[in-house]
């Protein structure tokens, strides 16, 4: 197993990218060359520095390397810091590593306490931050090149329009390209053309194929396409706003049915191909616009805990404080069941 330093730090506004982070150490730690290693996961209320302190402090009976991952340390406040964590970071056993993650957006950002303490204690520190849309197509011809591809200007920003602004899935998409085989020039040239042609399109439509999923109430197809988009480096915050436009057209559809418009009218009025229309209205004329109107709240409250949660703490749900994952997939499954 590769050696790993005493603590790390990632965090970033990229949180497709801090996802892969996370996933790539736990397949790492507790794969086939993780030779007996643990993992411990602290989220929730847990996801403390006294809770991280108090789990470096632990004596265990695991032999080996010892990883903790703990979310959600965008929400630490750098008095906390000071008092629980930094004297436990200074005096790290040995074969333990702290991996701590900070989902960062607007305010919520990791405190600087947290950086000064986990490169005092011989750590690294790790932004994944996403690159601004007008800086997209650089980025993607310098990816492209550490991949043994050459892309103009035009191929590079045909990418970014058919694919989308995502990292994660334009990163995807040039390793697809780089995995064809061409050997006549190296490094191989892609244009605009091939791009057009090859590359996937924007996951916007797939976006709302977990939306109409949900207004269908069919939650394995559902929690697949969720997973899959959210493997692919989308963010949570642009499917909730994709998924409550589509979910607020179907309580509209919905409620002009139950006024005794017909189906032929709704259709004709929805602006989507025939076929993607007839289901769509099929799938709304299964629910009930009560049920939708549900599913628009749970959806509401997702966006509001995976934003801090409510101000006050008696106003919380039972779920606050989880990562936005989980509480998606709660989200899901409270949707499909209606």
């Amino acid at each position: 197993m590769p050696d790993l330093k005493p603590a790390y730090l990632i965090h970033g506004d990229d949180h497709g990218a801090l996802a892969e982070r996370r996933a790539g150490l736990r397949a790492l730690v507790e794969g086939p060359h993780g030779a007996g290693a643990s993992v411990e996961l602290l989220e929730g209320e847990a996801a403390t520095a006294a809770g991280a302190a108090a789990a470096l402090a632990a004596m265990t009976l695991t032999v080996g390397q010892r990883v903790i991952l703990v979310e959600g340390v965008e929400r630490w406040r750098e008095s906390e810091i000071e008092k629980h964590l930094i004297g436990a970071l200074a005096q790290m056993p040995p074969d333990t590593t702290l991996a701590l993650f900070a989902r960062e957006e607007a305010r919520a950002k990791a405190p600087q306490a947290l950086h000064a303490a986990v490169k005092r204690a011989g750590g690294q520190v790790v932004a994944q931050m996403t690159v601004k849309p007008w800086e997209l197509p650089k980025w993607v011809r310098e990816q492209a090149a550490r991949l043994g591809l050459s892309l103009d200007a035009a191929a590079a920003k045909a990418l970014v329009g058919q694919v989308g602004e995502r990292q994660q899935r334009l990163l995807r998409e040039l390793e697809k390209l780089a995995l064809e085989d061409d050997p006549a020039t190296t490094p191989r040239r892609v244009d605009a053309h091939q791009i057009e042609s090859r590359a996937a399109h924007s996951n916007e439509w797939r976006a709302y194929a977990l939306a109409d999923a949900l207004v269908g109430a069919h939650a394995p197809q559902a929690t697949r396409s969720y997973l899959r988009l959210r493997e692919q480096g989308e963010r949570l915050s642009g499917l909730t706003y994709l998924i409550a436009q589509r979910l607020r057209d179907a309580l509209a559809v919905a409620l002009r049915l139950q006024a005794g418009e017909s189906v032929a009218e709704v259709k004709r009025s929805l602006r989507m191909p025939a076929r993607a229309a007839e289901r769509f209205v099929a799938d709304v004329a299964r629910s009930d616009p009560e049920r939708l109107r549900r599913a628009v709240a749970t959806l509401a409250e997702l966006e509001l805990e995976t934003r801090g949660g409510a101000p006050l703490a008696s106003s919380r749900g039972p779920l606050a404080g989880l990562d936005e994952d989980t509480l998606a997939l709660h989200a899901i499954e409270a949707i499909a069941a209606g």
